[in-house]
């Protein structure tokens, strides 16, 4: 049936659980595109036969130019989606993604990825004054400053605000402000000790 490939790469994404970003499909994506600029093609060969009498392919060319339609949809609809997820991906893991990741985006998606969190730093650093302000810090509301966390694996010295230096070796626990080590939760070198 016409306009199956593009539909085909929706129905894929919208498979993937949870926000996960699936593989970018360059393959289905070209012969998606092949087939549209097929379509129109020969829709522009009917439409100069239908200007010369042929009223019969009217039809004809309104189907294809409605499978056109609905491929450049769906296609669009497929990049869109896997570029939102793309910027939560930057606000869940920070600025720099893991390579799992990273593998399944093409080069115009990390190109996409480093503008945007460039953009976002810029913006960061131009509020909240001199040390600007950092977005990415409470994405939940904290319900206490400080939290117990413990270390998941080997990560050397980490400074908190008042200068002391913490050595956060695997399975040690620390009593540490929330705002200093979620992003470090969020990079599974540590997790919130729940009482």
């Amino acid at each position: 049936m016409a306009a199956e490939r593009g539909l085909e790469l929706v129905r894929e994404l919208h498979r993937a659980a949870g926000g996960h970003l699936p593989p970018f499909r360059t393959e289905e994506m070209r012969q998606a595109l092949e087939e549209m600029r097929a379509l129109y093609e020969r829709n522009q060969a009917d439409v100069s036969e239908a200007k010369s009498g042929r009223t019969d392919l009217i039809f004809l060319i309104r189907f294809r130019h409605c499978c056109l339609l609905r491929n450049q949809r769906c296609l669009l609809a497929y990049l869109y989606d896997r570029l939102l997820r793309i910027r939560a991906l930057r606000w869940e893991y920070g600025s720099v993604l893991p390579n799992t990741i990273q593998f399944h985006m093409s080069a115009e998606e990390v190109e996409w990825f480093n503008r945007y969190k460039k953009s976002l730093a810029t913006y960061m650093r131009s509020v909240g004054g001199e040390e600007g302000l950092d977005l990415t810090q409470d994405i939940k509301p904290p319900k206490s400053l400080y939290i117990e966390v413990r270390c998941l694996k080997d990560h050397g010295e980490f400074e908190i605000d008042d200068g002391t230096t913490i050595l956060l070796k695997k399975n040690s626990q620390h009593f540490l402000p929330r705002w200093k080590c979620e992003q470090l939760i969020r990079q599974g070198v540590l997790e919130h000790v729940l009482s």
